[in-house]
């Protein structure tokens, strides 16, 4: 699982280097943490995975996050992460979830500070790509950068089908939690 999330981090940089952008720091995360929420009217189900991968260009305000959906944890019961896993995400056939974009707003991440921002891209999640601006919270310290955003992702938009049997067990939309730390790293 490391050589993917490495693969992914490494992809991402050599195509900033291949568009012949001169030396500039980037921030990238190993350990990002998502979790989500489905409060339906017969059952709350909460999880989460400390394995958000992602990386971002201050100065084309690009990012790219990686997410395995096999790295989620918690649920009510190992029955209910099976059912997530393979009948509801299909995590052999599209085992990432992915948000790739730019950041809206122009930010000075060489000033410490809290920033609201927006991030507009491409959110794929289960094969199906939605358009979509996130909003969140960037803090810049001296020692990094820390995000958090909170959003909801509609299970229709992402071709997700919830039985009719289970439709009161599962919410139509799903409250997404994310907290990030990156580091600055160097590119040359």
């Amino acid at each position: 699982m490391d050589r993917i999330k490495t693969a992914f981090l490494l992809s991402f940089i050599f195509l900033l280097a291949v568009q012949g952008l001169a030396q500039r720091d980037l921030y990238s995360s190993q350990k990002g943490k998502v979790s989500f929420k489905s409060d339906a009217p017969l059952e709350i189900i909460k999880a989460e995975s400390k394995d958000l991968v992602g990386v971002i260009d201050p100065v084309k305000k690009e990012f790219a996050f990686s997410l395995k959906i096999v790295t989620f944890e918690g649920f009510n019961s190992d029955i209910q992460r099976v059912h997530f896993l393979e009948d509801y995400m299909e995590d052999k056939k599209y085992p990432s979830a992915t948000f790739k974009g730019k950041l809206i707003e122009d930010i000075p991440f060489d000033t410490p500070g809290t920033y609201e921002i927006r991030a507009k891209g491409d959110l794929e999640i289960h094969g199906i790509k939605k358009e979509r601006i996130i909003r969140g919270t960037l803090t810049i310290t001296q020692g990094g950068v820390n995000l958090v955003s909170n959003f909801s992702v509609p299970l229709t938009d992402h071709g997700i089908a919830i039985p009719k049997i289970v439709k009161q067990k599962i919410a139509e939309q799903i409250a997404v939690t994310i907290n990030v730390d990156f580091e600055k790293v160097s590119k040359s």
